[in-house]
C-alpha cells in the first residue's frame, strides 16, 4: 500500500499560532533547523487511485493541495471528481474532525467511525448535523476487532485504545472513544498501524503493532512538558498521551517492538524532537525511531 503523511503535528500545528515556546520561536526565526508542520492526517491507498483519509484535520485543504494524487480529475465530465473514497476517524477530537466541514462541497462523504465517535459528532459537537446540511454523509460503523474490506485488497481492523481523558462533550461508554487502525494489504500481508493517540501501551494494543509499519503518538517528549513551560496544568498522560521519554515512556517500550518502521506522528509544538539538532531528537533516532514530516511517503 502507499501512504502519505499529510500532516505530522498535533492540534494547533507547528508553529502554533498563539505560542512562543522554544520550538515555535526556533522555526519562526530560523535559529535552529526545524520544519513547519500541519495537523495530523494520513492518506492511504492500495492502487494510488482511490485514497482513504485517516482523520480530517483543520488543514485538510492545504494538505490535499500539497498532494497531487488527491487532486480532482478535471475535464468537463470530472471537474469535481476526487479520488477520496472515505474518511476513517480514530476519535472525535476537533483536530481530527474539523476538516470534515471543509469537505462539504463534495457530492457526499463516507465516514468510518465508532458508535462513540459518531455519537459525539452528532450530539456533542453537532459537527455531523452541520455537515449533513451541506452534503449526504454515509456512516459506516467501526467495530473494534472486525476486519473491514476497503478496496483492491486493502482492509482494516480497528482496535480499542483505552483512555481516561475526560470526555469534553459526552461521557457515554469509554469503549470506542479512541481507536487505532491496522491496515493490511491482503496481497502482500504487510500492514500499517495508525495510532496517533496513545495513553497506555496495553498488551492488547501491543499485539496489534507487531510486524507493522507504525505511525504512533509522539505528542510530548516528557510527561510534565506543558506544565514546565507554564502552558497547561495537566500532564501528557492526563491529556491522553503517553510521553516519549522516561520510565514506561513510548521510546523505551516501542524500541523493542518487532516493527518494520516506527515513526512518531501527532507531535506537539512544544516537543523538542521537532528541532533537528536537539539531543532529544538524536536519542529518538539512536533508538531506531523516526520523526515524521509533512509529505513523508511510505510504501508498505
Amino acid at each position: 500500500m502507499w501512504v502519505r503523511v499529510l500532516g505530522s503535528a498535533a492540534g494547533g500545528g507547528y508553529p502554533q499560532w498563539n505560542c512562543a515556546c522554544p520550538p515555535c520561536r526556533a522555526v519562526r526565526d530560523g535559529s535552529r533547523p526545524a520544519r513547519p508542520r500541519t495537523q495530523s492526517s494520513v492518506a492511504v491507498s492500495a492502487d494510488r487511485r482511490r485514497w482513504f483519509l485517516l482523520n480530517a484535520s483543520p488543514d485538510v485543504r492545504a494538505q490535499i493541495e500539497s498532494f497531487p494524487a488527491l487532486h480532482p480529475a478535471g475535464g468537463p465530465d470530472g471537474a469535481r471528481v476526487v479520488p477520496l473514497e472515505a474518511v476513517l476517524l480514530t476519535d472525535a477530537e476537533l483536530d481530527h474532525t474539523l476538516g470534515l466541514l471543509l469537505l462539504r462541497e463534495g457530492g457526499g462523504l463516507v465516514l468510518h467511525a465508532t458508535e462513540a465517535t459518531h455519537d459525539t459528532l452528532r450530539q456533542g459537537t453537532s459537527l455531523l448535523r452541520t455537515l449533513e446540511a451541506y452534503c449526504p454523509v454515509e456512516w459506516r460503523p467501526v467495530v473494534p476487532g472486525v476486519d473491514v474490506p476497503l478496496a483492491d485488497g486493502l482492509s482494516y481492523r480497528a482496535f480499542d485504545v483505552p483512555t481516561t481523558k475526560r470526555a469534553r462533550f459526552r461521557s457515554g461508554s469509554r469503549e470506542g472513544r479512541v481507536v487505532g487502525y491496522r491496515l493490511t494489504d491482503e496481497r502482500s500481508g504487510r500492514a500499517l498501524v495508525h495510532l496517533p493517540v496513545l495513553q497506555e501501551l496495553t498488551p492488547q494494543v501491543r499485539n496489534e503493532l507487531d510486524g507493522a509499519c507504525l505511525l504512533v503518538d509522539g505528542t510530548c517528549w516528557s510527561d510534565d512538558e506543558l506544565i514546565r513551560l507554564g502552558l497547561a496544568g495537566r500532564t501528557a498522560r492526563e491529556m491522553g498521551h503517553l510521553p516519549i521519554s522516561g520510565p514506561g515512556g513510548s521510546l523505551e517500550q516501542l524500541a523493542r517492538l518487532p516493527a518494520e518502521r516506527r515513526i512518531y506522528v501527532h507531535v506537539n509544538n512544544t516537543n523538542p524532537i521537532l528541532l533537528e539538532d536537539a539531543p532529544e531528537r538524536r536519542t529518538v533516532e539512536e533508538h531506531g525511531m523516526e520523526v515524521a514530516v509533512d509529505g513523508l511517503d511510505l510504501e508498505v
